[in-house]
C-alpha cells in the first residue's frame, strides 16, 4: 500500500492516513493520562513563594542565610539544593511516575555519578550497542578504576544471563539504542537483574516519561539526557536520574552533591519551561517521523530504514506493547559510500548537519564519524555503524517541506 508513487504528495496523503490509524487499536500503550498537567503545575503552584509568580522564579544564590550556625532552615549551599533545581526534580520524578528526581550538569554527568555507585573490583553489563559518548566513559574511564564492563546485545536476554557473574553489581540499558533502534524487553531484563540483586538503568533520551515510563517496567533508575527531547530547544547541556528506591536516591544524591556535577538555577529554569510542551512535541515528532520513515523505507536510493514504529522492525511488536510510540530520532541505510552520504547531506538545507538531537529543529549526522567516533571501528562494524549509516532527528516543522529538503539531498547522489 505505501510503495513509492509517482506522486510523492499522493504517497505522503497515505502516511498521513497510517498516522490517523494509530493508535489503542493498534497495539500501542495510551499516552499517559494527566502528563502536561503534570508538567505545568506539578511542585510550582504560585503559593509555593510569597511573589505568588505564576513561573516559577529563578534562584541564583551561591549560597543561603542561615538562623545560627549549621541551622539551615532548608538551603544553605547550592550544590547542596537549590530552589529552582528542585522544582525541577520534583517535576521530573513526578513525570516519570518515580518518587526522586536528581539533575545533573550534562547526560554524561549523570553516567558518571552513577559509575560512582560501584566500586574497584565491580562488575557492570553494559548494552553494546549504546550512545558513543557512554561508550567511551564506561570503557574508556571505568575500566581504569578497575571496573569490569561487559557489552552484551540486549535482544538477546540468555546472553545478558549469561553475563552476569558474582561482581556484577549493575546493568545498564538504552531504549531503543543508539543508532541502531534495538528495542529491550524491559520488563524480562528487570526481572532478570531483581532475581540477582542487580540495579538496573534504563536510558530513556530517546522516548522520555511521555511515551515510556521503565520504572513502571521495573527499572530502578532512569537516565537522561534532558538537553535532548526533554527541554526540547537545543540550548541547555543537562541530565537527570529518577528512581523511586530511596536507598538508591540517598546515594546518588550524596554523589551529586560530593561530585559536584550540579546544573545551574538558569538552565534548569529552561528545562522545566520545555517540559511545559513535551506532551505536544513528542507528539509532533512522532507524527513527523512515521511519515518520513514511510517515505524513505520507498526511496529507490535508500537501502534500509530502522525506525521501531515500522512493522519492518524485528521489535516491532515488543516496542509497541512497551511504549505509547516512537520519538523523531531514527537511523536508515543510504545506497552507496561515504562520499554518497556526504553529498546527501550537504544537499540538504532544512536538516542542519549537527550532533545531538530532540530540539524543534531537524538534525541529521553520520554516526560513524561523528557521535560514535569512539568506538572502536572494529566494534562499530559488528554493530552495522557503517558511513552509509544517517541518523535522523525530525523536528516539528511541517512534514512536507521536511520531505522535499529530503529528495534535495538525494538528487546530490
Amino acid at each position: 500500500m505505501f510503495g513509492r508513487l509517482p506522486d510523492e504528495r499522493a504517497n505522503l496523503e497515505l502516511c498521513k492516513w497510517y498516522i490517523s490509524t494509530m493508535g489503542d487499536q493498534n497495539g500501542y500503550k495510551p499516552f499517559p493520562k494527566g502528563f502536561a498537567t503534570a508538567a505545568i503545575h506539578h511542585a510550582q503552584e504560585p503559593e509555593k513563594w510569597d511573589s505568588l509568580a505564576v513561573v516559577p522564579p529563578i534562584v541564583t544564590a551561591s549560597t543561603f542565610k542561615q538562623d545560627g550556625p549549621a541551622n539551615p532552615r532548608q538551603y544553605e549551599y547550592s550544590r547542596s539544593g537549590n530552589p529552582t533545581r528542585d522544582v525541577l526534580e520534583n517535576v521530573l520524578a513526578r513525570l516519570d511516575n518515580g518518587k526522586y528526581g536528581l539533575t545533573f550538569a550534562s547526560g554524561l554527568g549523570a553516567s558518571v555519578t552513577v559509575l560512582g555507585l560501584l566500586k574497584s573490583g565491580d562488575h557492570m553489563i553494559v548494552g553494546d550497542d549504546v550512545y558513543g559518548g557512554t561508550n567511551r566513559i564506561f570503557n574508556k574511564m571505568a575500566v581504569n578504576y578497575d571496573i569490569e564492563i561487559s557489552l552484551v546485545d540486549f535482544t538477546n536476554l540468555a546472553d545478558v544471563e549469561r553475563s552476569i557473574k558474582p561482581n556484577t553489581k549493575l546493568v545498564w540499558t538504552e531504549i531503543p539504542t543508539n543508532p541502531m533502534m534495538r528495542v529491550v524487553d524491559i520488563k524480562a531484563v528487570s526481572e532478570l537483574t531483581k532475581k540477582n540483586g542487580l540495579i538496573l538503568v534504563v536510558d530513556n533520551t530517546f522516548l522520555t516519561p511521555y511515551l515510556l515510563r521503565p520504572l513502571d517496567l521495573g527499572a530502578d533508575v532512569v537516565s537522561y539526557s534532558l538537553t535532548k527531547y526533554m527541554n526540547g530547544h537545543s540550548d541547555v547541556v543537562m541530565g537527570a536520574l529518577v528512581t523511586s528506591n530511596e536507598d538508591l536516591y540517598e546515594r546518588l544524591k550524596y554523589l551529586q552533591n560530593a561530585m559536584g556535577i550540579v546544573p545551574s538555577p538558569f538552565d534548569c529554569y529552561q528545562v522545566n519551561r520545555g517540559l511545559k510542551t513535551l506532551a505536544l512535541r513528542m507528539r509532533q515528532h512522532s507524527q513527523n517521523a512515521i511519515v518520513i520513515a514511510r517515505y524513505l523505507e520507498a526511496h529507490p536510493k535508500v537501502e534500509k530504514v530502522i525506525h521501531p514504529g515500522l512493522p519492518s522492525h524485528p521489535q516491532h511488536e515488543l516496542f509497541k506493547r512497551q511504549t505509547s510510540g516512537h520519538s523523531g530520532t531514527f537511523s536508515f541505510y543510504v545506497k552507496g559510500d561515504l562520499d554518497d552520504t556526504k553529498n546527501f547531506l550537504a544537499g540538504l538545507k532544512l536538516f542542519t548537519v549537527a550532533e545531538s538531537l530532540g530540539g524543534y529543529e531537524s538534525l541529521i549526522e553520520i554516526p560513524s564519524i561523528m557521535t560514535h567516533t569512539s568506538v572502536p571501528v572494529e566494534h562499530r562494524a559488528l554493530l552495522g555503524i557503517t558511513d552509509n549509516l544517517v541518523r535522523l532527528s525530525v523536528g516539528i516543522e511541517d512534514v512536507d517541506d521536511l520531505i522535499a529538503d529530503l529528495d534535495q539531498g538525494f538528487n546530490q547522489i
